[in-house]
């Protein structure tokens, strides 16, 4: 039992050791700038991120983390320092309910230690939008036009679909009897609006894609969707210089040169990075250096941050699944409480549970390690028991017979006869650790997610395969590494057919 308390300690110690370090080596003093999972927030994001290099600080910028509620409890939490919120959303969905001024929003954000930029100058509204021949045909124009048409089916942002000034209300304001709505990343919606597979989805009204799929914007002629204009959210102890250098965009951007901004990054395909630059350059006369990641350099980085995060969190779990396999077998009533709690885990969302972790340990590299290696548990737990218990009772009699204390009968005995069992479950959990991995870009993890989001958010098939492929291709080594230690772990009589 001390060895099993022991091996427990060691896997709990080395997910706190990697917890507790910095997420993907932010450095003290370093300024995290944080962007949402769709392409305008991603340049905006760039654009702060530079103006702050100008300035002499150094900047880590968190690309694509994800919807409203994780920035903005990241911020509150200190995992990142600013990032480009709008006003609509301040009101609508972290403010819902109080019916705030501008000067009452200004204090509502400084009683949470956030302070903000004045308006960068355009107005992202959301807007509903159709294929313009199919909107004509029925003869649409409005959003209460909708009305008369209870047969269309909607797809909608998924955070669109529970915001306060989202779906529900839109519907409360027009009495509008669709039922038929569906839940759908907002860049798979226009592809989906070409295709006739939905008929009507929620724009951003800035998004390029709107003139390319020439798509009508329905007026809103309830004014139900208020003014969105963008906002740097920042924290308090963020340097005064560093604060002073983000207000240099109050008021910078228009409506066009950020729709030509979306249209660069989303339709052209230009770097991010690349589109912000030139809008610095053109604006204040700044020079910002650029360095276009070739693709080999991204997937040696995708490779690293993947390797790192199934590693640490496969050895974590094998330090405590197999003692924990060892116990439910020995002791078949805790065990039976042990394999029911690791088989809870495995049935809750992968995504939900990155999400669980993240009040834990933040965002980035630790709480995705958290998510990996709770899933990692089930299969070597359940095979570990099922190989000692699978363990033929004569073979196990004999050992007792002569005389082996019972710590020398499961290492030289027991657990060799289980090898097999064991290296399967091992398997198991690092082909299910590579795939799941791949989520954890979501939350500032990296890893081959990274250009995954990044191809599904540009409509870029080559970047998704950037991160698929080699997820699979090293779903395989795995299989073969695998295949090959248990030439050398499992005893050559166990392995004769």
């Amino acid at each position: 039992m001390a060895r099993h308390g022991h091996a427990a300690m060691l896997a709990a110690g080395l997910l706190v050791a990697c917890a507790a370090a910095p997420a993907g080596g932010q450095e003290r003093g370093e300024i995290r700038v944080g962007s949402k999972k769709f392409t305008e927030s991603v340049v905006l994001g760039e654009m702060a991120a530079q103006l702050l290099r100008d300035r002499g600080f150094a900047v880590r910028h968190l690309r694509e983390l994800g919807g409203t509620r994780l920035l903005w409890n990241a911020l509150l939490a200190g995992e990142i320092d600013l990032y480009v919120e709008y006003t609509g959303t301040l009101h609508e969905e972290i403010f819902a309910g109080r019916e705030l001024t501008a000067g009452a929003l200004t204090a509502a954000l400084g009683e949470v230690g956030v302070l903000a930029t004045r308006s960068l100058g355009f107005n992202n509204t959301y807007a509903i939008g159709m294929a313009e021949d199919f909107a004509a045909s029925l003869g649409i124009r409005t959003i209460s036009d909708l009305a008369a048409h209870p047969d269309l089916v909607f797809g909608f942002n998924n955070e669109f679909l529970d915001r306060g000034d989202g779906w529900p209300s839109l519907r409360a304001r027009y009495g509008l009897p669709q039922r038929e709505v569906r839940g759908l990343d907002h860049d798979l919606a226009y592809p989906a609006l070409a295709s006739g597979a939905i008929r009507a989805t929620d724009l951003y009204s800035t998004d390029a894609e709107i003139a390319l799929y020439g798509l009508r914007v329905l007026a809103d002629d309830r004014g139900h969707f208020p003014d969105y204009h963008p906002l740097i959210l920042y924290r308090r102890q963020l340097p005064a210089a560093a604060a002073a250098a983000l207000r240099r965009l109050e008021g910078a951007i228009d409506d066009r040169a950020m729709v030509a901004m979306n249209a660069r990054a989303k339709l052209e395909r230009v770097a991010e990075s690349r589109v912000a630059a030139d809008f610095l350059a053109e604006a204040f006369g700044i020079s910002a250096a650029v360095e276009d990641e070739s693709r080999a350099g991204r997937l040696l980085r995708s490779t690293r941050e993947h390797l790192t995060l199934v590693a640490i969190s496969l050895v974590a779990a094998v330090l405590l699944a197999i003692p924990c396999g060892v116990l439910a077998a020995r002791r078949p009533r805790l065990g039976q409480l042990l394999l029911g709690a690791v088989g809870i885990l495995q049935t809750i969302p992968s995504l939900a549970l990155l999400v669980f972790m993240i009040p834990l340990f933040g965002i980035g590299a630790p709480p995705a390690l958290a998510a990996l290696f709770l899933y990692s548990l089930l299969p070597i737990v359940r095979n570990t028991y099922t190989g000692l218990r699978d363990i033929p009772p004569e073979l196990a009699e004999s050992a007792a017979a002569l005389g082996l204390p019972p710590t020398a009968r499961l290492r030289w005995v027991e657990l060799p006869l289980a090898s097999r069992s064991i290296l399967a479950g091992i398997k198991t959990s690092a082909v299910i650790n590579i795939g799941t991995a791949t989520l954890g870009a979501l939350i500032g993890a990296g890893g081959y997610g990274q250009p995954i989001l990044t191809g599904i958010r540009l409509d870029d098939l080559g970047l998704i395969l950037e991160g698929a492929i080699p997820a699979a291709l090293l779903a395989l080594a795995a299989q073969g590494f695998f295949e090959l230690a248990e030439r050398v772990l499992v005893p050559k009589g166990l392995r004769l057919p």
